[in-house]
């Protein structure tokens, strides 16, 4: 716990560094709108689980140049994570979804190789907000409202992936590896259950 600690506040750290040279890169700074579709699952120590819940993401970020082809790039946006199991036995089949909700902060070192493509990686912090459960099978349907005090509400982690940098479009993949142990010994998830996000993302830029 210490440690995700020490993650989350080295993220708000770095982002706070980077907003305060925004005067000094005013010039080339640059700021948009960006979003996508994650494909999100849940890890352990002992097994990946290969069932992946497709939901989204979407916020705004800004980019302050350091030099010509290095750049400082906080983000926040609100993103899906979760997992979903499709089960078929000779009983019942169906799918069960575990859905939660964050607004994630990441803080990205953003290293451009060409004028257009660059590859980007940092720390993330994030805040779980709310989720549900869902089951749906040939038995019925139901969701459940999950009770975020079950669960650890901070996540934190690292990002990383590349994107490609056109004239006003940007376009990017995305893999973010959690750190932070999600469920906690009340909740029914695995103790050592950690969140992992596979994004795809296109953004907007303003200036």
């Amino acid at each position: 716990m210490k440690k995700t600690k020490n993650l989350i506040y080295a993220s708000v750290l770095m982002g706070l560094t980077a907003f305060t040279g925004v005067q000094a890169q005013e010039k080339t700074a640059s700021y948009g709108f960006k979003g996508g579709l994650n494909f999100s699952n849940l890890y352990t120590d002992n097994v990946d689980d290969n069932n992946v819940l497709t939901g989204f993401n979407a916020g705004l970020y800004a980019k302050f140049p350091i030099t010509n082809n290095i750049a400082i790039q906080p983000e926040i946006s609100y993103t899906t994570k979760g997992a979903e199991l499709v089960y078929d036995n000779a009983i019942v089949k169906g799918t069960a979804k575990f859905n939660t909700n964050y607004i994630e902060v990441p803080v990205l070192l953003v290293i451009n190789l060409t004028d257009n493509f660059n590859i980007h990686a940092g720390p993330y912090a994030a805040y779980m907000v709310n989720g549900k459960t869902s089951n749906d099978s040939n038995f019925g349907s139901y969701e459940n409202e999950l009770d975020t005090d079950d669960f650890n509400k901070f996540d934190a982690g690292f990002a990383g992936g590349v994107g490609v940098d056109l004239d006003a479009l940007n376009f990017g993949v995305r893999y973010n590896y959690g750190l932070t142990k999600l469920g906690k010994d009340n909740s029914f998830l695995s103790s050592d259950a950690k969140n992992s996000v596979l994004s795809v993302y296109v953004g907007l830029r303003l200036n």
